[in-house]
């Protein structure tokens, strides 16, 4: 991974344009290629970015106003849109290597949902069938990967509660598993006891179906929630 602190302005250039103007800024480059423009808030999300399969290139690209050279990154992905990043100053530029991720360890009730739902794979739809669980890839394991009633793939991740962030592991599995010929289409599942109303409006936005859970059916139990009939 790659770490560059420096002030710069960002044009997104392809079926939608954006600006951000000359500003001091995180530039993070991932191994899998993906860039990503951070400022100081926002938690996690970054201004803008690149999501892999996407190319860099550094060139100079003139003089700044206090004479100093500047550099251009271009990152290029298949569909020909451009992410141009002015650099007038760099201030920090390290490189990292993080290794191999063992992916998010879930807790008890999470692995006890993904067993329960392998087991009751119907649960996800009529004619669903399992083609196996702990489905590994590149940035680690999707919980089930699936077949629907017309035989396309499914990707499934299991929360015991649905937040964003639960929504964006999933986008990632399912921007790389739509790289495999063999696999792709592969649509989406997300599905937890709970899911608040901004993973659930997220997912919607990126055709991804949400499904909450009812654990205690799962299980075979009875609820304990009071019932009218």
């Amino acid at each position: 991974m790659r770490l560059v602190i420096a002030r710069c302005r960002v044009d997104y250039v392809g079926r939608l344009t954006s600006h951000l103007p000359m500003a001091r800024r995180l530039l993070l480059i991932k191994a899998d290629g993906s860039v990503s423009i951070h400022a100081d808030d926002r938690a996690y999300k970054p201004l803008n970015w690149m999501s892999p399969p996407c190319w860099l290139s550094e060139t100079t690209d003139g003089e700044g106003p206090d004479g100093a050279e500047q550099h251009l990154w271009v990152v290029t992905n298949k569909g020909g849109e451009e992410l141009r990043i002015t650099i007038e100053e760099i201030e920090h530029d390290s490189s990292h290597e993080l290794g191999i991720d063992p992916g998010l360890v879930k807790d008890g009730v999470e692995a006890h949902l993904q067993e329960l739902l392998a087991e009751h794979v119907e649960t996800l739809g009529d004619g669903y069938s399992l083609i196996r669980r702990e489905y590994m890839t590149a940035i680690g394991p999707v919980d089930l990967l699936c077949r629907d009633a017309d035989g396309a793939t499914v990707a499934v991740e299991i929360k015991r509660r649905g937040e964003i962030d639960g929504v964006e592991q999933l986008t990632r599995y399912l921007e790389l598993l739509n790289r495999d010929p063999l696999l792709a289409p592969v649509s989406g599942v997300f599905a937890a006891q709970q899911i608040k109303p901004q993973a659930k409006t997220l997912a919607t936005d990126r055709g991804i179906r949400c499904l909450v859970l009812d654990y205690e059916a799962l299980r075979g139990t009875e609820s304990t929630e009071f019932r009218l009939f």
